[in-house]
Order: C-alpha cells, then structure tokens, then sequence
C-alpha cells in the first residue's frame, strides 16, 4: 500500500529574471515556490524561498519576498514543526530560509554543497551559518519511506528533485530542473517521439527524465511556474 500524505505549495514570492536571461523580448516575472510534505514520518520543506543578496544581485533580480514565517502559518504550522528541509540547489533563491533552521538536517547533494563552498555559487552566509547541520547524499536517496532525492543536473551539476509516491499517484517536486512545465512537457514529447522511431531532429531531453518518468508521475511541480505538469494519454 502506498503511503498517505499530502503535498502543499507554498508562495515565498517572486522576482524578475532579465529579457537577456528568459530568452524573451521582455523581463519575465516568476514566482518562487517551496514545498510541504506531509508524512506520517513528519513535515518535509523543499526549499525555503529567496535570501538577502548583494546589492548588485538585488537590483538585478529586484526580489519580493514572502516571509517564510507567514506562509507557514497560512498552512496552519510553523518553523518548529518542520523535521526536514531539502534543498532542489543552493542559489539564494532557493535557499533563503535555510539559516532558520538551524540544528535541523537540510538534505542536498554532497556535489552541490562542494560547488557553493567553492564561492561564486551562491551568497555564501545562507550556506555555512552557525548551527548548519547539512545531510549529504550522493545519487539517489530515500529520505523516508516514499520519499526519494534523485538527482536532475543540468541547472546546477547538484540539482535533485524530489519523488513523493501517494496513494492518488506519485508527485514529483521538480525544483529548477526545468524553469517551466512546458519546458518539461517539451522534454517529455521529444522522448515520446524518438521512442515512436521519429527520426532526428528533434528537441533534447535531459537523460535523467527517465528515471523521473519511471516513478509514473501524476503531476510534476515546480520551482518557478504554477503550472504543473501532468501526463497525457499515450
């Protein structure tokens, strides 16, 4: 039988990615999303929204945050009942809350957490804070019982997702893997077709699409966009 549990959205707030970086004539204005899990183990956190950067960043990006406080409360919970967060990668605009939790395990991939100690990854005081308490994983890991990180490089070489198997169906919270779900929809047709034996050109796919397909997702949730991926019939 395949665990009970629910998966909730939580809106930590947006910020503005470049015309140059969205690849559009204009600015594009995205959401950033964190994640609860409910489980009978506990409340999983994926990701814990946009941090304080330079002023450079700053003006770059022009960040508007939701306190983290605020949005779990509207989930009727706070800090204190989180038993683990997990990060999808540690740019700041994903792990901005990670200093509010200090002494609890924040699980990432053990390449990840080597690229951000390196410096120039992401705004270092959001990494090492005094009582940090970091879970690395190397490849794929179960966390709890229908809960596992797989990893989904391509944004960083440590990007994981994270696959939470219910009773509706599995979930996959794909983080930045991909910055939209038609992006990943694209990803998804194009390995249908080349499977079909429709022959080359054709747009690329990630190879760790795959191993995420073959959890047999129901929906697939993301980072940047509140569109959320499900599959059609085949």
């Amino acid at each position: 039988m395949k665990p009970t549990g629910a998966v909730r959205r939580l809106d930590l707030g947006y910020f503005v990615r470049p015309a140059a970086e969205a690849g559009e004539p204009r600015p594009r204005v995205e959401p950033a999303l964190a994640y609860l899990v409910r489980r009978d183990e506990g409340l999983l956190l994926f990701d814990t929204g946009i941090g304080t950067a330079d002023p450079d960043t700053e003006a770059h990006y022009r960040p508007r945050r939701r306190p983290l406080d605020e949005a779990l409360a509207s989930a009727g919970i706070t800090r204190d009942d989180i038993s683990l967060v997990v990060n999808c990668h540690l740019h700041f605009d994903h792990c901005g809350g990670n200093p509010l939790f200090r002494h609890r395990p924040i699980v990432v991939q053990a390449t990840e957490l080597a690229a951000a100690r390196r410096g120039g990854h992401t705004v270092d005081e959001l990494v090492d804070f005094p009582g940090a308490r970091y879970e690395e994983v190397t490849g794929e890991a179960e966390l709890w019982p229908g809960v596992r990180v797989v990893p989904t490089p391509g944004h960083t070489e440590g990007h994981q997702s994270l696959v939470v198997e219910q009773r509706d169906g599995t979930v996959v919270l794909a983080g930045q893997a991909h910055d939209s779900a038609s992006r990943f929809a694209s990803g998804h047709m194009a390995r249908r077709a080349l499977s079909a034996g429709l022959e080359p050109p054709l747009s690329a796919y990630r190879p760790w699409l795959d191993r995420l397909l073959a959890f047999d997702p129901r929906r697939v949730l993301f980072a940047h966009d509140h569109a959320v991926w499900e599959p059609g019939e085949e």
